[in-house]
């Protein structure tokens, strides 16, 4: 983890950098929440789940979803270039994204060695979804 004192504009320079060469994949499907109690979890796991965590009460998988009944998201996700300062990419990038769009994002980090570390799937009400996306193009093809 890297620490370092940056004036703002600084900061916003570095992490378009950091932007403009992540590799982002955006997915084609609707997602959504499921949950179900802990002491289900190998009965409830969904091998489609792109994501799986727990608070202790329940498990939270997400999961793709075609239910319009349900509280749909756009996922895209972010694996970034080796040896770049993505500190505060999250925060930045999503309240860039609250302060534009209005939106509120949420994102499940994991982790995978061999693609550089660290990786995060982002979502976004489904609502909103093409603005978000043209936006962060627009962020990647300033830099």
């Amino acid at each position: 983890m890297f620490i370092s004192k940056e004036t703002p504009a600084q900061i916003r320079f570095r992490l378009l950098k950091v932007l403009a060469y992540a590799d982002m994949k955006i997915y084609e499907e609707e997602y959504e929440f499921q949950e179900f109690a802990s002491n289900d979890s190998p009965l409830k796991t969904n091998p489609e789940a792109l994501a799986i965590v727990r608070d202790g009460e329940v498990w939270s998988q997400l999961v793709p979803s075609r239910d319009t009944s349900k509280e749909r998201f756009k996922i895209f996700r972010f694996y970034f270039k080796e040896k770049l300062d993505n500190s505060g990419f999250i925060g930045w990038l999503a309240s860039h994204l609250k302060c534009k769009i209005g939106t509120s994002v949420f994102v499940v980090c994991g982790q995978n060695g061999r693609r550089g570390g660290i990786y995060d799937y982002w979502g976004c009400p489904v609502e909103v979804a093409d603005r978000v996306m043209a936006e962060i193009q627009r962020l990647m093809e300033g830099y």
